[in-house]
């Protein structure tokens, strides 16, 4: 990574899945705001995860230009989305903010909610973002094979798969489908050699940074609080893997956001 960058160029750090309107941020969620303003983050997707968090979300962020929303229903709580709840997404997706379905998909894991159920959710969101022309922001674990199925029958919808946890032969499908990757702390992580080989191999047009705070803090925050700032860690380890300049790196993940979930700014 080249030093000669002058000392008056900033990186260009974006957070593409953030929940600061969840409770662990309500005592200084002003500050995450401030760096925004100052330029020390660029941009930052905040992520729906229920039909309540989601509306909680448009209202916080509803005059602050940086932060764009994406509303969905997370697989663990699939089991609660009812026809009203569908309908009240629909109305969210009409606010000028809120850029994507999301995030939604199969947690085969934990299943906090039954697996047909969770299939079904999902592939009602699929419908409705792809009668929006949205992107959608996917959580996958334990399901590739599913997920990658239910998405083959939405041919043109994009989105970005969150947190990619898996090898590269589940990262190239994906690509052939026209995703993005996702990719947060765990790019850190010392054993995780698996996912920076697949940051080696994945074009770097295909490339998301993101943090999912307050969850999977970076090396050296783990077991802390993680916070959208933190996504530098993310970018440098991008950029390492990569063996780019960092400030390029930064710029290209900015213009990848863009791509996805604004492309007409």
């Amino acid at each position: 990574m080249s030093g000669q960058t002058p000392d008056n160029i900033r990186l260009e750090l974006v957070d593409t899945h953030a929940h600061i309107s969840f409770p662990q941020f309500d005592h200084d969620r002003d500050i995450i705001k401030a760096q925004l303003e100052s330029g020390e983050l660029s941009m930052l997707i905040e992520v729906g995860t229920t039909v309540e968090d989601s509306l909680r979300a448009v209202e916080v962020f509803k005059d602050f230009k940086k932060v764009l929303l994406s509303v969905g229903v997370h697989p663990h709580e699939s089991d609660g989305l009812d026809d009203r709840g569908l309908e009240t997404l629909k109305s969210l997706l009409k606010d000028r903010k809120v850029v994507a379905v999301g995030e939604i998909g199969l947690d085969f894991f934990r299943d906090l909610s039954p697996r047909e159920v969770q299939k079904r959710v999902f592939v009602k969101q699929l419908e409705i973002a792809s009668s929006f022309s949205l992107p959608v922001v996917v959580h996958v674990r334990d399901a590739y094979e599913e997920v990658y199925e239910i998405l083959r029958q939405f041919m043109g919808l994009r989105g970005v798969i969150h947190a990619f946890s898996g090898g590269p032969a589940i990262a190239s499908r994906f690509l052939e489908l026209g995703y993005y990757l996702g990719i947060g702390g765990p790019v850190t992580y010392r054993k995780n050699d698996g996912l920076r080989e697949v940051v080696r191999l994945t074009p770097m047009e295909k490339l998301l940074s993101e943090t999912d705070c307050p969850y999977l803090p970076p090396v050296p925050f783990r077991g802390k609080r993680n916070e959208p700032l933190y996504v530098k860690y993310v970018v440098e380890e991008i950029a390492r893997q990569k063996e780019m300049d960092i400030y390029i790196c930064s710029k290209r993940l900015m213009d990848n956001a863009i791509e996805l979930f604004t492309p007409n700014l």
